[in-house]
Order: structure tokens, then sequence, then C-alpha cells
């Protein structure tokens, strides 16, 4: 009897090869993993790290000086930030003025094969803006904004580059918008 009593502790136990009682559920492994993670929470906590909040301006109403697709864009996203009213009619009725004079898009050639057939365009968008108020007074000056991408070319997939090229000017046109509305939050006073 005494022997069946002790197969069974046997085979009921897990017996540590030192002799020790077994690590609880939760050991020091998974101890460590959440140390870990506390930690690395708490680091990017204490140096000040935050998500992009919506940018915040110093006027509660603009004219933007283009009907384009950038133009298009641009009053969509300003019109969603804090109380901005985007102002359709007279350029006198609002608080500041966008003018966009220029808006440009390029392609170059930026690498040929050996037999001279083209392999890379490089594509480009400017947009040349200021920003004034009604009377005239200068707030951002002419400044450019530019973006580039580069893009390989293929003359048996000529089509899906084609829609790949429209896609990247897309993605440029998005990128300048937001750095016009990171622009337009930089000014404090008017």
């Amino acid at each position: 009897m005494k022997k069946m009593t002790l197969a069974l502790r046997a085979s009921n136990t897990a017996v540590h090869p030192l002799g020790r009682a077994p690590a609880p559920a939760g050991g020091p492994s998974v101890r460590r993993s959440v140390l870990a993670s506390v930690s690395a929470a708490l680091l990017v906590a204490a140096c000040g790290f935050q998500l992009r909040q919506p940018p915040h301006f110093a006027f509660d109403s603009i004219y933007i000086g283009t009907s384009s697709a950038l133009g298009k864009e641009l009053r969509r996203s300003i019109s969603f930030s804090d109380g901005v009213r985007v102002i359709d009619g007279a350029p006198n009725t609002a608080q500041v003025v966008l003018d966009v004079l220029t808006e440009q898009r390029e392609k170059v050639v930026v690498g040929l094969n050996t037999s001279g057939q083209v392999r890379e365009f490089q594509l480009r968008t400017r947009v040349k803006f200021k920003l004034r108020t009604p009377q005239g007074k200068e707030l951002i000056p002419e400044t450019e904004l530019l973006q580039q991408r580069d893009v390989s070319f293929n003359e048996s997939a000529a089509l899906a580059k084609e829609s790949e090229e429209n896609l990247m000017y897309r993605n440029m046109q998005t990128d300048i918008v937001q750095q016009l509305m990171r622009r337009l939050a930089a000014i404090k006073t008017l």
C-alpha cells in the first residue's frame, strides 16, 4: 500500500529536479515581460510622447484662392478642424486669404538603360502660396512646397505604371496639404 501511495503522489505532482517546489503559474519569465512592458510604457509617457493632435488656428475663417483638387482637399481638411470656416464668396469677408500662386506637376527622366529606354522617372509636385489678411498684411511670405517620388518604368506594364503615377501624385498632394495645414497652424497672431 505504501508503494502505491508513493507512486500516486509521484504521478500527481511535478517534482523539480533539485527537489524544489514547482514554480507557480506566472513565473519569473512572465513577471519579467510584465515589468518590461510597464517600464516601456512609463518611459514613453515620461519623455513627453503624444500622438499628433489636430491643428489649432489663430483665425476663424479663411478664403482659399484655388479651385483645383489640392484646393478641394485643403478646404475639406480645414473645415474638419476646430471651428474654422472656409469662405467661398468674397475674400474680404474672411480673416485670412490663402493665395495659391502656382501648382505644378512634373515628370523628369532620371534613369535610362543601355539601349536608351527610360527605366526610372521622378515625379514632382510644386505648390507656391502665400497667406495674407484681406487688408494686405503678409502672414506667410511666398513659399514653395515640393514633394518628389521616384518611380521605376517598364514598357510591358505601362498601364499599371500610369495608375501608380496617379496614385503617387495623389499621395504627394495629400502630403502637401498636411504641410500647408502645419504652416497655417504655426501662425499664432494675426
